[in-house]
């Protein structure tokens, strides 16, 4: 199967020279790191589909004009996110999507850059809804001092500066974080990194084509409480029930974005 992708960027791609030093390192960085997000983009969103065969490193650096270590460096990004497989003598394989890292950083970004499937979005809250209703409930019973004063910043940041605001953003995961952190589970708190790019992002999707059309700080702030509290059930529900309410912001933002798109086709005709 022919490239697209590496097509496309052979009349724009320069000829990299050999990193003889530190800027030229940072560069040769950032033109892996460059060419690893447009195939991992291209991935994720169906443009490469799993089975399909990507270039080989030499057929790919000569299309490219880049080195061969350059995007020999960008496979194993992707490889080591699940999303391709060097085989020897046939080239990259993507691989099935059941090998993804789903809940990779990068991957989930590369995935709300596009228009993500509904089954996708589904998926991603019913896996909040399984991990952090229970995480809540344990936080609930080991919070430290420390960490609620944490989490109870976070909500004064995410009320000065609303979600709106890339620091009102970062503020949301930091409470999400905490309150993972605060369940005493190890395994759990290897989730937090994937949990905090999920809530990003879909914050973000959601305010993609309009505002956020309501303050999603009640929820948290009953979150907050019940854990306060050190009270387990009203710490799952509170928990639950924002988790619900953030699925329902993403449905009507969807919906609104659909009623803006079939208006905008009949004023054009």
């Amino acid at each position: 199967m022919k490239d697209p992708y590496l097509q496309s960027r052979r009349s724009s791609s320069k000829t990299e020279r050999p990193a003889n030093s530190g800027r030229e390192k940072r560069e040769s960085l950032r033109l892996h790191g460059t060419i690893a997000l447009d195939l991992g983009r291209g991935i994720v969103s169906g443009r490469y589909r799993p089975g399909d065969l990507l270039n080989g490193e030499i057929v790919a650096s000569e299309r490219l004009r880049v080195s061969r270590t350059a995007y020999r460096e960008a496979v194993r990004i992707l490889a080591a996110k699940g999303l391709v497989q060097p085989r020897p003598k046939m080239g990259t394989v993507v691989t099935p999507r059941e090998q993804w890292h789903w809940l990779d950083p990068d991957v989930l970004s590369w995935l709300f850059q596009t228009e993500p499937a509904e089954s996708l979005l589904l998926d991603l809250f019913k896996l909040r809804q399984i991990i952090e209703p229970e995480s809540a409930a344990l936080a609930a019973m080991k919070r430290t001092k420390a960490e609620l004063a944490t989490m109870e910043a976070a909500l004064a940041d995410m009320r000065r500066y609303t979600l709106a605001d890339e620091r009102g953003q970062r503020a949301d995961q930091e409470f999400h974080s905490t309150m993972l952190r605060a369940s005493g589970n190890v395994f759990i708190v290897s989730l937090i990194n994937g949990i905090g790019a999920a809530i990003r992002w879909t914050t973000i999707f959601k305010q993609r084509r309009s505002p956020l059309p309501r303050d999603p700080l009640p929820e948290h702030v009953r979150v907050y409480e019940a854990i306060a509290d050190a009270s387990p059930d009203s710490a799952r529900k509170a928990m639950a029930e924002l988790i619900a309410l953030a699925l329902m912001d993403i449905n009507n933002s969807r919906s609104a974005a659909k009623r803006t798109g079939a208006v905008s086709i009949k004023r054009k005709r």
